[in-house]
């Protein structure tokens, strides 16, 4: 681990229904800039967190797609992730980190808070403006 502020439990949202014991693993395009092949998988020690990504990751897929929140385990070693840490949010407390090696679904879980209509159509606004921008992701 480097520079980690904590040991977890760590989470993933993603669009993608997957039993326990499977691996997430870097490699896929990014939800913000799909012409980039990520180098890492990225999560959070914020379940909502987690969530708040799964939600984003199903309203930017091409198609009908479910957000999905998984409590995950690192399998190799972590940072906080750049793209967040110190460029936008210092001292981490989004609680964000990447890997460059896979993270094991332990289980998928259901209590996260899930987007307000309002807030939803917020983030949709945003998003648009962020994928208008192509602003720099650290990969």
């Amino acid at each position: 681990m480097i520079d980690a502020l904590d040991d977890g439990p760590f989470f993933h949202g993603t669009t993608a229904a997957l039993p326990p014991g499977s691996l997430l693993s870097p490699g896929f395009p990014s939800n913000y800039r799909p012409e980039i092949l990520m180098n890492h998988i990225y999560f959070t020690a914020l379940r909502d967190g987690a969530g708040l990504a799964a939600e984003l990751a199903a309203e930017l897929a091409s198609g009908p797609a479910s957000p999905h929140v998984y409590r995950v385990e690192p399998t190799g070693e972590f940072e906080n992730d750049p793209n967040v840490t110190d460029k936008r949010f210092p001292g981490n407390p989004t609680r964000s980190y990447r890997s460059s090696s896979p993270l094991r679904i332990v289980a998928e879980v259901d209590d996260w808070t899930r987007l307000t209509p309002e807030a939803l159509q917020t983030w949709r606004e945003q998003l648009a403006k962020i994928r208008e921008d192509r602003g720099e992701i650290i990969n």
